[in-house]
């Protein structure tokens, strides 16, 4: 990867994968969308994020799909965007995104938490990983009803699935051909932190009985 520091004809993709990867994963589909659509803002709702999971709690499934599609194409589209100066700089644009998404300048720094974005970067970096991951994502949830319990163990089975790949490969008990790189395995390590950190407040409500499930009725954000 370039030297951050070092001169910048060679550290300017590393900048402008950054720049990109923010931008495109600041975009607020959820807010946006339920705006658009004349629905109530999803802010209001649930636990106030701007994610597919809250934008169904205002009962409109078809604007929660919609927010799905775009909260995942946005990390799709920087880590193809990133993909073109390689994996190193690929990794700074897909972490980017995620950040972007969590952190959006739109809505003073108040995002969502990054799930959907990090399945998008997966999806185009590693889908052996997208799939294991959302099979765990998919499991958890039908088991518990809890999307924030479903998305947790997702975000720890990613990292977790990337480095059984890779290490497989490495013995030879798995084709190299299988997509996956060791820096693009650690930044989803990376953002998969970040994104559990970010659920500190549905961890607290799993723990004292008190977060909602998936198909309960919507109540309004604190």
């Amino acid at each position: 990867m370039p030297d951050p520091l070092g001169g910048f004809a060679y550290t300017w993709p590393l900048y402008a994968a950054g720049l990109l990867g923010f931008l495109l994963g600041s975009i607020p589909f959820g807010p946006l969308l339920a705006r658009l659509a004349g629905a109530e803002d999803p802010r209001r709702v649930g636990s106030g994020n701007i994610g597919a999971t809250n934008v169904l709690r205002t009962g409109r499934r078809g604007l929660a799909l919609a927010t799905l599609a775009g909260d995942a194409g946005k990390g799709a589209a920087a880590a193809l965007a990133g993909d073109v100066w390689g994996p190193d700089i690929q990794v700074v644009a897909c972490a980017a995104a995620v950040f972007g998404h969590m952190f959006t300048p739109w809505l003073r720094f108040r995002g969502g938490k990054g799930v959907a974005t990090v399945f998008g970067v997966l999806a185009v970096m590693s889908w052996p990983v997208a799939l294991a991951a959302g099979a765990v994502w998919l499991a958890v949830a039908a088991a518990t009803r809890y999307a924030s319990l479903a998305s947790m163990a997702a975000m720890v089975a990613a990292p977790a699935a990337f480095w059984a790949m890779l290490d497989a490969q490495f013995d030879g008990r798995l084709s190299a051909m299988w997509p996956g790189e060791p820096q693009q395995m650690q930044m989803t390590a990376l953002v998969a932190v970040a994104v559990l950190l970010r659920h500190h407040g549905n961890l607290r409500r799993l723990l004292s009985g008190e977060e909602s499930r998936i198909g309960d009725p919507p109540r309004r954000a604190p």
